[in-house]
């Protein structure tokens, strides 16, 4: 889910372990019912390329009739996606947006000054049993777009560009990789894709990037002789040229990155920006609950609701 619990937040064998800059073991929280991985941000790093946040939400099975309800709630300066391996979402957001998001596919909202938004279990999937498996990421806003007006967009996976090779599968989901560029307008340089290697096969990382790095999410890859199982994001070097390859039981990764912005974000909460006074308003609006007459409504179908400011 993009809501944030927390306040505070060449071949394999020719790459020395020290083109790893930084190496991240997801802190692990549970939800109610479901464990969330968070990769992003790190205490060693907060933010690769536009990154700024990335969850790990599930695997997570659900009984008839559960499954995740995240009501209402309020986002600037950052942009956000979802992308599912299992099971669906009922996006609502206050720009009018109602989309169903299933696996492969691509919501991107974008909060700009301000948005606010819900993520549930549709009816339908509740009338058995359910599961979800997915990455939310956050991207944070250059200073240019920190104040545009909200957005929404969904592509469906048969318009993300797919890569492919004798047991390599590469569907990008963001920006440019590979000669390829995905549907989503960016606001900065940036790629995001979706990989599936089979046994032993390798991937070099795209090499045109300033900021690169890979989280592992089934199987194992090896580095330099090394091997890093599931639940691992390994930040590279700039510049450096990086070739990964499948463990015996395959792997599926997360590979992301782009150009650093001009400075670092604050984060607090939901939101995302350049300076403390841009979060003090944001939190100031939020606590109002003037729906509708500042920078923050409530989504049109889910109004009966919302996530209070914390304390």
């Amino acid at each position: 889910m993009s809501w944030n619990p927390t306040l505070e937040p060449g071949c394999p064998d020719d790459v020395g372990l020290d083109s790893i800059e930084t190496l991240i073991v997801p802190r692990s929280r549970d939800l109610g019912g479901f464990e969330v991985r968070r990769a992003l941000p790190a205490p060693k790093r907060q933010m690769v390329g536009p990154f700024i946040f990335f969850d790990q939400a599930g695997p997570a099975e659900f009984l008839t009739g559960q499954g995740v309800d995240v009501r209402p709630h309020p986002h600037i300066g950052l942009g956000t996606v979802t992308y599912l391996f299992r099971g669906d979402f009922h996006h609502r957001d206050s720009t009018g947006a109602d989309q169903i998001i299933r696996p492969g596919a691509l919501n991107w909202m974008v909060a700009g000054r301000g948005v606010t938004h819900s993520e549930r279990t549709p009816t339908a999937a509740r009338s058995g049993p359910n599961s979800l498996f997915g990455i939310q990421t956050w991207l944070a806003l250059p200073d240019s777009h920190e104040d545009i007006d909200p957005s929404f967009e969904h592509f469906g996976k048969e318009t993300l560009p797919m890569i492919e090779d004798d047991g390599v599968s590469v569907r990008l989901i963001l920006g440019t990789a590979y000669g390829k560029s995905a549907p989503a307008a960016m606001p900065s340089e940036t790629f995001y894709a979706d990989v599936k290697l089979d046994p032993g096969r390798q991937l070099p990382m795209p090499d045109d990037h300033e900021d690169r790095g890979i989280y592992v999410v089934d199987g194992s890859i090896s580095i330099a002789g090394q091997t890093f199982e599931a639940g691992r994001m390994m930040v590279f070097r700039p510049g450096d040229r990086i070739t990964v390859a499948a463990g015996e039981g395959g792997a599926r990764l997360m590979i992301l990155g782009g150009a650093t912005l001009n400075g670092p974000r604050y984060i607090w909460w939901n939101f995302v920006a350049s300076s403390r006074e841009r979060i003090e308003e944001a939190k100031a609006e939020w606590r109002t609950q003037n729906w509708g007459k500042g920078r923050f409504d409530l989504p049109m179908d889910d109004r009966d609701e919302h996530i209070p400011l914390p304390d």
